[in-house]
């Protein structure tokens, strides 16, 4: 079985998406994990699903964010390219880390296993339920139930950047819409579309770990002839145009991305692009008003956004 370094630096909030930026580029695998202590306060304190495992958050000027890289022969200059680059980003913002980088070596079977007893039943919007595979869950009237395996991909919908995004898919999508979702993760905002009705649904993600398990939770929940899900970069091989494009990515990546967004989005289509932190909307407004893009609505919480644009007419 494959070993992984878990590597974790602990930073501030203003240095976070630098931060997690830096660890994707050096090649984190999967993603990057962000532990807010205030999301977790905030859950706590509104979630429907149990939280008693977790403590409340005492120090709360203090994330943590993790990614892993594979023991392999590249780990090493990738530590020493990680190391390199929080000295830039110091250069920039001024000291931002707490303490030492922390390292712990981990099984590919337990870093798949050990969050999920945090993990429980939840409903999300409306009315979409999110539910894992190992637990029971008698559905109401309406509900439109998701049967999730993260395993090593992002997204089972508890996170404010993919809930948010849930609850404006319920108000967006309609019977005849065709929808793209860029980054998929592990499927989760593909599935929601098309359990609300879009005829079709292109899911993509550049990591093939997260293809792999977004293709196994799809057609768990009976959705493979719906969903055709691809691994490439953004929306390269996207076909034609989509009535909503969603991006639940990272501020940087939405910028550089919008002006395929731009010839994507069918006429009169949204544009929903959520993963950024409140700090960062500004630089992603006026990028998107530079594109021609217009503000719809903003959804906000726990320090991130989820902005619903679309194109000036």
């Amino acid at each position: 079985m494959e070993t992984w370094l878990q590597v974790s630096l602990k930073v501030t909030h203003e240095a976070v998406e630098a931060v997690a930026e830096l660890l994707r580029e050096v090649g984190a695998r999967n993603g990057v994990e962000i532990e807010d202590p205030l999301l977790l306060n905030e859950l706590r304190e509104h979630a429907t699903w149990e939280l008693c495992d977790i403590p409340a958050q005492e120090n709360t000027e203090v994330v943590t964010v993790t990614a892993y890289y594979p023991e392999n022969q590249e780990l090493q200059q990738r530590l020493e390219a990680i190391e390199n680059g929080m000295q830039e980003i110091e250069a920039r913002l001024g000291k931002c880390r707490f303490g030492a980088t922390l390292f712990r070596q981990i099984s590919e079977k337990d870093w798949a296993n050990q969050w999920k007893q945090f993990f429980h039943t939840k409903r999300v919007g409306k009315r979409t339920v999110i539910k894992p595979t190992w637990e029971t869950y008698e559905p109401q009237e309406g509900d439109l139930v998701i049967s999730l395996d993260p395993g090593m991909a992002f997204g089972t919908g508890t996170h404010a950047t993919t809930s948010m995004c849930i609850q404006r898919l319920e108000e967006l999508v309609n019977p005849d819409c065709t929808v793209f979702d860029v980054g998929t993760g592990s499927g989760i905002l593909a599935m929601t579309a098309a359990l609300l009705g879009a005829k079709t649904v292109e899911a993509v993600d550049i990591d093939a770990k997260a293809v792999e398990v977004a293709k196994e939770n799809i057609a768990l929940n009976g959705l493979s002839d719906r969903i055709d899900v691809k691994q490439g970069n953004l929306l390269d091989d996207t076909n034609g145009q989509a009535d909503i494009i969603i991006a639940n990515i990272i501020a940087d990546i939405i910028i550089l991305v919008l002006p395929e967004v731009a010839a994507k989005l069918a006429p009169g289509g949204k544009f929903l692009a959520s993963g950024v932190i409140e700090e960062r909307f500004p630089d992603v407004e006026a990028a998107a008003k530079e594109q021609g893009f217009q503000i719809l609505q903003v959804s906000r919480k726990a320090g991130w956004t989820a902005i619903t644009m679309g194109r000036e007419a």
